[in-house]
This record gives C-alpha cells, sequence and structure tokens, in this order.
C-alpha cells in the first residue's frame, strides 16, 4: 500500500510539472477525419520506443489536425511509464529563455528544458522568432542531443520553410540536422478539426426553435 501511494504522488508530481493541460485520448480520436495520416506509424510511436533510442518525433501539418492532441498523448503515456516530461509551445520556452538575466540564470533555466526525459515544443512555426531565438532553441536541442533524450515537437512549417520562422539564423540548418537525425517524422494532413466544429456548433444555433401550442405568433 505504502508503494502504490508513492507512484501516486510521484505520477501526481509529473503530470503537474508537465503541464500537458486537458486532452482528447487517442481512444476517441477521430482517426478518419485527417485526409493524411499514417495510423500504424503514429501507434507504433505512442508505444514509446523511440525514448529509449533517444529518438525524436515529429509532427507536421496545418492548424487543426490533431498535432497537439497526439503530442499530448505521448507525453501522457509517457507520465504513466514512469518518465518524467515537460511540454510548452516554441514561443513560451524561447520568451522564457530570452528574458533570463546573465548567462548563469540563462544556464539554469535551460536545464529546465533539458533535464526531463521528454521534452514537448508545440506549435513551432506559427509565430516568427526574434533575434537570438533560433540559438536559444539549437542550444535545447543540442543539450538534448548530446545527452540522448527525446523531444517531440509540432509544426506547420516544412524544414525549408524554418528559415522564414528564424530568418537570418546561421544555426537553423544544423538544428534541423540533429533534430532528425534520430527521428520519426509523421505528416498530418487535411482540414481543421476545429473550424468544422465551430461549423457545427453555428449550425446548430441556426435552427428555427420550434413554436408552442400556448405561444403567440
Amino acid at each position: 500500500m505504502e508503494e502504490n501511494e508513492r507512484k501516486r504522488r510521484s505520477l501526481e508530481r509529473r503530470i503537474t510539472s508537465a503541464k500537458i493541460g486537458r486532452f482528447t485520448p487517442i481512444a476517441d480520436f477521430d482517426w478518419l477525419w485527417p485526409k493524411k495520416i499514417d495510423r500504424d506509424h503514429m501507434e507504433d510511436i505512442l508505444r514509446l520506443d523511440f525514448l529509449s533510442e533517444g529518438a525524436n518525433v515529429i509532427l507536421f501539418g496545418p492548424n487543426g489536425v490533431g498535432k497537439t492532441t497526439m503530442a499530448q498523448n505521448i507525453a501522457h503515456g509517457a507520465l504513466l511509464a514512469g518518465h518524467t516530461v515537460r511540454m510548452t509551445t516554441a514561443s513560451e520556452l524561447l520568451c522564457d529563455l530570452a528574458i533570463q538575466d546573465g548567462p548563469l540564470a540563462l544556464t539554469r533555466r535551460i536545464r529546465r528544458y533539458t533535464k526531463p526525459a521528454l521534452l514537448v515544443i508545440d506549435e513551432l512555426g506559427y509565430l516568427a522568432g526574434a533575434s537570438g531565438h533560433a540559438d536559444l532553441l539549437f542550444e535545447v536541442i543540442s543539450r538534448r542531443y548530446k545527452e540522448g533524450k527525446s523531444i517531440v515537437l509540432t509544426t506547420n512549417k516544412a524544414f525549408s520553410e524554418w528559415g522564414e520562422t528564424f530568418p537570418n539564423a546561421a544555426c537553423v540548418t544544423t538544428l534541423v540536422d540533429r533534430l532528425t537525425h534520430r527521428c520519426e517524422i509523421v505528416k498530418i494532413d487535411g482540414d481543421s478539426y476545429r473550424h468544422k466544429e465551430s461549423q457545427e456548433r453555428q449550425s446548430k444555433r441556426r435552427k428555427p426553435r420550434p413554436v408552442q401550442d400556448d405561444e403567440p405568433l
């Protein structure tokens, strides 16, 4: 009983620290909605073998096709398997590192993103990076690469377009090279599921309300 209680408290602490947020469980994911997704490949990734290999996972596709949901399910599975996890958006990570006051503070903060067994970086490419952001991302990716720790990253940009996200950054090519050296890449294509749900809600609201017998016309 004591051992089970320790495991329960450990899981609660790791879930709180991971900050993966609310998500749709993979059992409820609509695999028929995306126009393109390799379900077998995705389910193989969800078995988490890539973690023991120190490999990365990149989920690539347009907005609203389930990239974040997949990343959250991977993160949750890793937590249940006993791993430490941290999930963040690319914007949050880079802004957090950029505001550190001095090299010592920056080094300490970088450890926040290099210490967990799995780091999930969501929404790379949705916002343009500021000056120096590519160097900060390179530092995180490079350190995790050297330590053999995995990254799950979601992006709406092809690798050839990362130079637009980080303009005039000399390290982008090397950054991509280290990120993809040992990597599972899943391309998801289709229309936005969020847009579909929004249209369905609007359609329901526009339906005429039935008139009651005693209601004046």
